[in-house]
């Protein structure tokens, strides 16, 4: 890389086909020229500055003036950030078509999707910095949960227990201390569920017996023990069985994986009605 004083830019040598592009405090016309090449050569684009957006599709929004950060990926995502928080104040999922255009000294990105029918505008009348990059990224994406990620996915998804359970509480005190998670099956029996992350050992056993039978003591129902694990320690389903108590396997990538899709869900939720 170099440093071009003249017109305060770095660029990493000469051609753009190069992995890294860098352009610090660039004109109108230099960020219109890098951001056009970034877009058709399918780069990551993350351009800085002075920008206001307009959005129009299921609903209409527009976001005033302020100093952000555009992210376009090369899969034809955008999304709009603020200087804090994590969510993205405007987003666009991937297959957007991106049309760049200077007009009047303001650098215009428009991304157009036509299922459903939807563009949002980025307007830059200042630009700090503009960065086009040729990422290499093959590495898998192993998405672990912890037991509260767990628990998290059987509220959100009673089923993964089993079909027709139905929630009654979670953390539900008892004398031994707080039960996961308590329900009901499809025969009105009464289900006490303990979870575990990683392999349940006999620990996690006696722990839930005593759940179940502080249950037993103050209702006049049959009540079911389920401990929830993705597997357990060698002769711990004797054990269980001996107790009259049940296992279910249950994957945390799996609970994960459902967590994830319902931020997801909720995300898409937060801006359609933000937008409305």
């Amino acid at each position: 890389m170099y440093y071009k004083p003249s017109k305060n830019y770095w660029r990493n040598a000469v051609s753009v086909s190069k992995p890294l592009i860098v352009l610090v405090g660039p004109d109108i016309t230099e960020a219109e020229k890098t951001v056009r090449e970034a877009i058709s050569q399918r780069k990551t684009l993350l351009v800085i500055g002075n920008c206001w957006v307009r959005y129009q599709g299921r609903a209409r929004s527009k976001l005033e003036p302020g100093e952000r950060i555009l992210i376009i990926k090369e899969d034809g995502s955008l999304l709009v950030h603020r200087s804090v928080g994590y969510e993205p104040v405007n987003w666009q999922p991937p297959g957007c078509v991106f049309h760049v255009q200077v007009k009047n000294s303001v650098l215009e990105i428009r991304g157009v999707r036509r299922k459903p029918a939807e563009s949002v505008k980025v307007f830059f009348d200042r630009i700090h910095m503009v960065s086009a990059l040729s990422l290499v990224d093959s590495g898998e994406f192993a998405l672990y949960a912890s037991e509260e990620d767990m628990q998290k996915a059987i509220l959100l998804k009673p089923s993964l227990l089993e079909e027709d359970f139905k929630l009654i509480s979670y953390e539900k005190k008892v004398e031994p201390g707080f039960v996961d998670v308590y329900g009901e099956d499809k025969n009105g029996k009464l289900v006490v569920v303990e979870i575990k992350r990683k392999t349940a050992g006999k620990e996690a056993v006696l722990q839930l017996v005593k759940y179940v039978e502080a249950i037993k003591s103050k209702v006049n129902r049959e009540v079911r023990g389920i401990l929830v694990a993705p597997n357990i320690a060698k002769d711990v389903q004797r054990l269980l069985v001996t107790l009259g108590l049940e296992f279910k396997a249950l994957d945390p990538k799996k609970c994960a994986e459902i967590l994830r899709k319902s931020e997801t869900r909720n995300l898409e939720t937060f801006f359609t009605e933000k937008n409305q």
